[in-house]
């Protein structure tokens, strides 16, 4: 006897409609009758993460000899394997992060599948099949990010000229492939931070940082399109929240080449006045840095936003996909843009290059920091951010910092 005989019809399904105590019930014996009968079972399934990445974890009891594949419309990946019994917690496949739905079952008697919906495009960086250490099970490993539609849809192409199939992912492919020179112009994303109902700081003439991050952005944004050497995206171009791994998501998407988180804070110390740029790092450089960073952090928690807490596996992942290479890209610029604002605006007088662990500069591939424009705590700062003129000079030193990123971004041929 095999389980779900008639197709996908997944027992987390079972156990939404009437009488679901008593039709889990059967759907574990049906499994019961499976597992006596020596198929394949699917021991439990775990998934965790946000809008920019994900990591699945499927455990079988021995190996399934699967096989992978991408689908659009909407955009998902299919697993294929034998026909199995499935031993899975309901709420473990319940939707998150990227995932919109699981559902998984039997096609027929020696053929059963699991298909993960997303709610936009994706890469698959990384997808092997790992034997167990304490038992004699195995266990799928999937690390999934945030992509573009064109690196999707190149996967999708690439799977059919492959036979479609895989069973592990070599550690060459897993890494997106760079453009070479000349095929587009160097992608610039910048994100007005806050919006909606997350305002941000606010200044002492009412000034909301939410208004003048997005002002400042649109600006920005119209310079760098018009010297005609940039693609430039915005996270947001009206007042609208965004979670902080949607502005990730975001830059992924648009296979960025750079990411400018924009902001104006708000501290106690009202004579502390000047820009400053700060870079992701798990360790902070200062208090006021580590400060900094948990004040945007909780961005979400503040627009009412529920922050599952990551637990070891997922800071794993996040520890992974943070690469050095990026990290240093990141920092080469930070020290770009520190010289191009120093001629154009005033700068913190004592380290204007800091950095922390800021979660909206965690993009794995994508080279990024956060520009504190100013103060709006300290009245001069407010007034200068609330002046266009002022704003044009800020946007100017940025575009010296992002064209000597770019010239050596093209110059190593990336």
């Amino acid at each position: 006897m095999q389980p779900n005989p008639r197709g996908l019809r997944p027992i987390q399904q079972l156990c939404r409609v009437g009488l679901a105590a008593l039709l889990c019930a059967l759907a574990m014996i049906v499994a019961t009758a499976a597992q006596a009968e020596g198929v394949l079972q699917v021991r439990g399934y775990k998934m965790a993460g946000d809008a920019a990445r994900m990591r699945v974890v499927v455990n079988f009891d021995r190996d399934p000899d699967f096989r992978w594949f991408l689908m659009k419309g909407p955009h998902r990946l299919v697993i294929d394997m034998p026909g199995a019994g499935f031993f899975v917690d309901p709420a473990d496949a319940e939707p998150r992060g990227m995932v919109t739905a699981v559902n998984y079952g039997n096609l027929g008697p020696d053929r059963s599948r699991i298909i993960l919906s997303f709610d936009g495009p994706f890469s698959v960086e990384r997808l092997d099949l790992l034997a167990n250490e304490a038992d004699s099970g195995f266990r799928l490993v999937a690390d999934i990010v945030a992509a573009s539609d064109d690196a999707f849809d190149k996967a999708m192409a690439d799977q059919v000229e492959t036979t479609a199939s895989t069973r592990t992912t070599p550690k060459a492919d897993r890494l997106g492939k760079p453009a070479a020179p000349g095929e587009r112009r160097f992608r610039v994303v910048v994100d007005p931070g806050h919006g909606g109902v997350d305002t941000g700081a606010e200044g002492g003439r009412g000034t909301l940082e939410k208004t003048i991050t997005l002002a400042f952005a649109l600006e920005l944004k119209k310079e760098l399109e018009a010297s005609g050497r940039y693609d430039v995206f915005l996270t947001r171009d009206r007042d609208v929240f965004l979670r902080l791994d949607e502005r990730v998501q975001i830059a992924r998407r648009h296979e960025a080449d750079l990411f400018i988180s924009i902001h104006a804070d708000a501290i106690r110390l009202k004579n502390v006045r000047g820009a400053t740029v700060y870079t992701v790092s798990d360790k902070a450089s200062d208090a006021e840095a580590a400060a900094k960073a948990i004040r945007e952090n909780l961005s979400d928690q503040i627009a009412g936003v529920v922050v599952e807490e990551e637990n070891q596996e997922v800071a794993d992942i996040l520890a992974d996909l943070i690469r050095r290479e990026t990290q240093s890209f990141s920092l080469r610029f930070a020290r770009s843009l520190v010289g191009g604002l120093s001629t154009a605006i005033r700068m913190i007088p004592t380290n204007p290059h800091r950095f922390a662990g800021f979660k909206v500069l965690r993009a794995p591939d994508v080279p990024s920091v956060l520009l504190e424009l100013g103060y709006l705590s300290n009245a001069e700062d407010e007034a200068l951010l609330r002046d266009p003129e002022w704003r044009a000079k800020a946007a100017r030193g940025i575009i010296e910092a992002v064209d000597l990123f770019a010239a050596a971004h093209r110059g190593a041929g990336g």
